[in-house]
């Protein structure tokens, strides 16, 4: 169904071997066996790339007792042996074989998760069904489907059937002759509708209670009265399966959309389910049903994941909730409480519930410190260690509880302990619950044996099985999946009635057959074996040991006095054993050793060994310090050797450098130079000044005149020679980051700017020193001089030099000492040649952030203070077309004295100005509406532009409007309002008001026209009425005789369209909330107008019959606070035409898109037992009908023709269809003028591609009748 889908989320001895390893060894890793089982003692299935459906179904059918231990009583008698499958003319039933093997496995088997690998392989699935994910509903038939033929000819041929199999009576009554027929249906399960129902007992209400009524033109042709009658129709439940399985129906089709969507709105079930309502007779017994498996489904339609909740009825896993371990953490946090030994903090039950997460294989000794430490937050040598000792002797004093394993270097729970956090926790908390409950104890008592025997129903938990994981869950979990991309997909229910026997509580081999039995014993020996053997392997590690009296110190690292063959022993240890052990091992195998040992950590590097730490601790695991296969330690006393100290550590790691030194040699009388290369070691921590000095002596150059550089790559393929000033002699090679094998250059300074060689004869040029950090000066100080001809200088700096200074430097290198200094400032010059704001000349270089080779110009003008801001301004929206100015102003003035300074610096005069800021796209933003708050308050930044926009602002609390006449065409046939229309245009007209011009605009194509008649300033406290009153004194309306403001109607426009009609004539402005962008739009009526908040304006627009075009429109008044539905719109518009709904077709028209959309009704019967159901809004998608709409009306009984679309359409959608081929085009010829048209291509092409095509599920199954 879903196509590609998401993939799924998923005691040693020593021996001795003298030969000689440097590094890790290189052997063939074992296999790792499978994981025990998790703490909860549930075994999960392994996914094998999209199978999590098969796995969330077969865990579902595993957990439901009846139909596994049905599955279990068919022999190999009935379904023959899996040996004898291959064998010709054998007639193997595999796929029950296969699945009874499965469900033992999940049982007995001591596994984390099972695999699937061997039933799908009965199913006759290759790897492409393994990796694409099906639909689980699906698949619950198929299977089914395929159990039955499996079992055809056994006494289990009716398991499906027994178990599953429900009956269902369609019946139809003839209201004329009382003739009932009826139709008898199967079914293993039943699927309930998702869309438009808030749960699964409304939706079977809906199936098996509502009856659906044949009249009006659905009749029904009764075959006793043959003829077309009215009838009733409905369905009743006759027969219902022990086990009830109900699909959800998530996933529709959008037909407007031409897509399938998943429904994700709130949709609830109940964990008890009465079906008696639904059933054909009342006295039907066994209709109480109860929840036990939630299969669910995350993700969207295409794709996602399942995982199911499922009950566990036979109570086979240990339970235990999350709060239960906050218990444990939190009463160790707070040791002042006594209530129990638990609450107090106790260390045993603390390691205990630890471990217990950790399951069987527990932990290593030397890290159960470290996970209380996380667990609790205390570390045990705090809190415990003066009372208990340390952990490890805490744990053996307590062999009842504990085993350690792999001689005390693993601890874990005994097998007897592992139901402690589950269903022992949880006792403890029902009697608690019981004990503060008077009319619990009077009911179950406080006998301890009773309860014991008689297990509450409490207890029996639920748990999340998603594929490998099984988790406990709570009940109240399954509320979260009601709703959202991860909801309940299948819902699984077993009558109330149903009984376990109590040996099946608890007992995981219940009924299992010896055979199997007999198998999983087989299989966990293997296991046990396994695990034992990738435990040697994977703790057996090689250790090459470098002793110390075989060593000397020598240049700079430890250096082997004879072969390395000779100085090195390589042992095999189990990493678990201790320092102390390790020791042990070494004496046994030295022989000459005498007196004190120490062991470090080495590391073999170019320049020789190193010594990293000392490890001192004797009962530290060698896993624990991080001693792993390959390790270099290094054996000695711990003093010197061979009479040398020796210094450990990363600071002191040696580093081996290529050195390149010039060499001046003869050659035919020229005089060549020519550099060599020799290898030099130096120790991480050293700085440029020791090595200077060292170089000095073996190159002969004196360390006045030696240049040291290193090399600094810039990518994997450049790099160049940097060269090092005094600055840098206390730099150490760490700093630099330099590692083995890099080179630096010592060269003398009259050999700069020389070409280099590098090791693959690359040229790389020496940058001289004097030329590290320069700055380029250009003179903009001479009057008339253009920037292209400025004088330009070059300035040595560093980074700590002052702005100040530097500005000095350049003025005299100008020879500009006439000129003022105070009236000369220095301003950085961006890449496009813009002068940037003046530098503060308090900071450094490095302050200011310039770059070696950046460029200034030296300007005239004074340098703002710290507490002045330089500004650019510019006149008008038009940033790009407008000259751009520059102020220096104080932070401190109002926006009102700015502006008034950008006034006079642009030789402007008035009051009808504002400022506003620039957005990021560099055009007119915010309005700086405040003018009394200063230029800080207001966030203004050194460097901002403002703009100055023409017109005044209005005053604080007051709104400019703009306002538009608005001129829509209505009906004809009125003649009055025709002649008042024909006299407004020539009022108009003669007031020189003529439309708004624009370029191609849906408005050209309809009946619209908008006049601009000016701005108003009103208070934002006025009201509606107030405006209207303001609106009637512009002087282009001075003309026209209005009776009062209720002749007016006031639109709502957002880019010159009309969206709303303001109502409420007390309403205040402000209250509006108008956007920037929002204008009046103002409409003369020939009548009073009083338009409640509930009534909506529409414009009815009749077609003529025969003709692609409309009569004018007509304005109606619709009221929608009953209904604002699709149907109460046509009985309105019927209504206005005295016509029948059914006479009517209605579409509402898009004058954007210039098309029409019909609205359509659909009806569903209803009894009159059922409220109706909440119909489609026509305020929301896909129609958003709002005031003003145009609404199309066709006259069945003389226009057959649904085609609402006009001429005038046509003509729209032809400009728009130009429109945007033009727009392709030039956005065509813009990619491939940038180079981006094979990437474009590319888009589209992979725009273009479709999924995969959906396979059907299948399982193959022999024949076996």
């Amino acid at each position: 169904m879903f196509g590609d889908m998401f993939e799924e989320e998923e005691d040693s001895s020593f021996m001795c071997n003298n030969k000689v390893e440097n590094g890790r060894k290189s052997r063939k890793k074992n296999t790792e066996p499978p994981a025990r089982r998790a703490a909860c003692n549930l075994s999960g299935i392994k996914n094998q790339g999209g199978t999590c459906y098969l796995n969330s179904l077969l865990q579902t059918l595993l957990y439901t007792p009846e139909f596994r231990e049905s599955l279990f009583a068919l022999g190999p008698e009935e379904l023959g042996d899996l040996s004898d499958k291959d064998k010709p003319e054998s007639k193997v039933r595999v796929i029950p074989l296969e699945l009874q093997r499965l469900f033992a496995q999940l049982l007995l088997a001591d596994q984390l998760a099972a695999s699937t690998s061997d039933l799908t392989d009965s199913f006759g699935w290759t790897s492409n069904e393994e990796t694409s994910q099906h639909d689980v509903q699906e698949l619950n038939r198929i299977l089914f489907s395929a159990l039955e033929s499996s079992l055809v000819g056994t006494s289990g041929h009716n398991l499906i059937n027994r178990l599953y199999r429900g009956i269902v009576v369609n019946k139809i009554l003839c209201e004329e002759c009382d003739n009932i027929s009826e139709r008898q249906e199967d079914f293993l399960d039943l699927t309930a509708a998702v869309k438009d129902v808030s749960g699964l007992e409304e939706a079977l209400y809906d199936l098996y209670v509502e009856e659906e009524h044949f009249d009006n033109d659905n009749l029904y042709q009764c075959g006793r009265c043959e003829k077309l009658v009215k009838a009733i129709k409905s369905a009743k439940i006759r027969h219902l399966p022990t086990f009830l399985t109900i699909s959800l129906l998530r996933f529709n089709f959008d037909f407007a959309k031409c897509e399938r969507y998943k429904e994700t709105g709130g949709y609830s079930f109940p964990v008890r389910l009465d079906m008696q309502p639904f059933c054909e007779h009342d006295n039907l017994p066994g209709t109480e049903y109860e929840l036990f498996s939630v299969i669910i489904h995350k993700g969207g339609c295409y794709g996602g994941h399942y995982h199911a909740y499922i009950k566990d009825i036979d109570q086979l896993g240990n339970w235990f909730s999350s709060d239960e371990e906050k218990a444990v953490i939190s009463s160790t946090k707070n040791p002042t409480n006594d209530a129990s030994p638990l609450e107090l903090g106790d260390p045993l039950e603390i390691l205990r519930a630890i471990l217990v997460q950790l399951g069987p294989d527990g932990i290593l000794v030397d890290q159960l410190g470290q996970k209380l430490l996380e667990k609790v937050g205390v570390a045990w040598n705090k809190r415990y260690r003066k009372q208990c000792g340390s952990i490890r002797k805490f744990l053996e004093s307590h062999p009842d509880v504990f085993l350690l394993k792999a001689n005390g270097a693993r601890v874990a729970l005994k097998h007897s302990e592992h139901g402690y956090s589950g269903q022992q926790l949880n006792k403890t908390k029902v009697r608690k619950t019981q004990i503060g409950n008077s009319k619990a104890d009077s009911e179950h008592g406080d006998d301890a044996e009773r309860t014991q025997s008689i297990t509450p129903t409490s207890e029996v938990h639920w748990f999340d099985f998603d594929d490998s994981q099984v988790r406990p869950i709570q009940e109240k979990d399954i509320e979260k999946q009601f709703q959202g991309k991860e909801c309940a997909y299948m819902l699984f229910y077993r009558k109330s009635q149903l009984q376990r026997p109590e040996q099946a509580r608890g007992n995981s081999r219940y009924k299992v057959p010896a055979n199997l039995q007999e198998e999983m014993a087989t299989l966990d020996a293997n296991l046990q074996q396994q695990r034992a053997e990738f435990d040697s392997a994977a703790n057996n590690i090689e250790i090459h040991l470098h002793l110390g009296p075989m060593y000397k110190f020598e240049n700079g690292a430890l250096q082997p006095v004879s072969s390395q063959k000779d100085s090195v022993l390589t042992i095999t240890i189990d990493r678990r054993k201790t320092v102390g052990d390790l020791m042990q091992t070494i004496f046994q195998q030295l022989d000459f050793w005498k007196g004190d040992m120490v062991i470090s950590l080495a590391k073999q590097l170019p320049a020789g060994l190193h010594l990293y730490e000392t490890f001192k601790e004797d009962h530290s695991s060698l896993h624990s310090l991080g001693i792993t296969d390959g390790t270099i330690l290094f054996v000695w006393d711990g003093n010197k050797v061979c009479g040398v100290d020796v210094q450990m550590g990363e600071e002191f790691e040696p580093l081996l450098l290529n050195i390149l030194y010039p060499h001046l040699r003869r050659k035919s009388e020229t005089e060549i130079v020519q550099f060599c290369e020799t290898q030099k070691v130096f120790t991480r921590n050293t700085c440029f000044g020791s090595i200077r000095e060292a170089l000095a002596l073996s190159t002969g150059i004196s360390p006045e005149e030696l240049t040291l550089c290193y090399r600094k790559f810039k990518n994997k393929t450049s790099s160049n020679w940097v060269a090092c000033d005094n600055e840098d002699i206390h730099t150490t090679l760490a700093q630099l980051r330099l590692k083995d094998g890099d080179s630096m250059l010592a060269t003398d300074q009259k050999y700069n700017g020389l070409s280099v060689p590098c090791p693959n004869d690359i040229p790389l040029n020496v940058v001289p020193q004097t030329d590290r950090s320069w700055l380029q000066i250009k003179n903009y100080c001479g009057e008339g001089l253009p920037q292209t001809a400025a004088t330009v200088v070059t300035i040595p700096v560093t980074m700590e030099m002052l702005v100040s200074a530097l500005k000095d430097n350049a003025i005299e290198k100008l020879k500009l000492k006439d000129e003022k200094e105070n009236e000369i400032c220095l301003r950085p010059i961006d890449r496009v040649g813009k002068l940037l704001p003046p530098v503060y000349e308090n900071l450094t270089v490095k302050d200011a952030g310039f770059k070696t080779g950046s460029t200034l110009a030296l300007f005239p003008g004074r340098t703002p203070t710290e507490t002045q801001l330089f500004l650019y301004f510019t006149i008008g929206d038009r940033l790009h077309l407008s000259p751009e100015m520059e102020i220096v102003a104080e932070q401190s003035i109002s926006v009102r004295e700015c502006l008034q300074l950008m006034l006079e610096k642009a030789g402007l005069s008035g009051e009808h100005w504002h400022l506003r800021k620039t957005d990021w796209c560099c055009d007119a933003g915010e309005v700086l509406k405040d003018e009394e708050a200063t230029l800080a308050d207001m966030k203004i930044t050194n460097g901002e532009t403002l703009i100055i926009m023409e017109g005044r602002l209005p005053p604080k609390g007051f709104l400019t409007l703009p306002i538009w006449f608005y001129q829509p065409a209505l009906n004809s046939v009125n003649t009055e309002y025709f002649q008042a229309n024909k006299s407004i245009d020539e009022g108009l007209c003669s007031l020189s008001i003529l439309p708004t011009t624009r370029d191609f605009m849906p408005q050209q194509y309809t009946d619209t026209e908008l006049d601009f008649l000016g701005n108003i300033e009103i208070s934002g406290d006025a009201n509606l009425e107030d405006l209207k009153v303001q609106v009637l004194t512009l002087p282009l309306l001075q003309g026209f005789s209005v009776p009062s403001v209720q002749f007016l109607r006031v639109w709502l426009l957002e880019n010159k369209s009309p969206v709303k009609i303001l109502r409420n004539q007390q309403q205040q402005l402000g209250k509006f909330k108008f956007g920037s962008s929002v204008g009046i739009g103002i409409q003369l009526l020939q009548a009073e107008e009083h338009l409640g908040s509930t009534e909506l304006l529409l414009r009815l627009r009749m077609a003529v019959p025969g003709e692609r075009t409309y009569y004018p429109a007509m304005e109606v008044v619709w009221d929608v606070s009953k209904e604002f539905t699709a149907r109460a719109l046509r009985q309105r518009i019927s209504q206005h035409y005295s016509l029948l709904p059914e006479q009517i077709e209605i579409a509402k028209q898009f004058t954007d898109l210039f098309e029409w959309m019909p609205i359509t009704t659909w009806s569903q019967q209803v009894s009159k037992k059922k409220k109706k159901k909440k119909l489609q809004s026509l305020q929301g998608a896909p129609y958003y009908l709002k005031d003003g709409d145009v609404i199309g009306v066709k006259n069945l009984l003389i226009d057959n023709n649904k085609d609402f679309s006009t001429m005038t359409d046509d003509i729209g959608k032809e400009k728009l269809k130009l429109e945007d081929n033009s727009k392709d085009k030039s956005q065509q010829s813009t990619a491939h003028q940038s180079g981006d048209a094979t990437e474009n291509s590319e888009r589209q092409i992979v725009r273009g591609q479709t999924r995969r095509p959906e396979v059907a599920l299948s399982i193959s199954v022999a024949d076996f009748r």
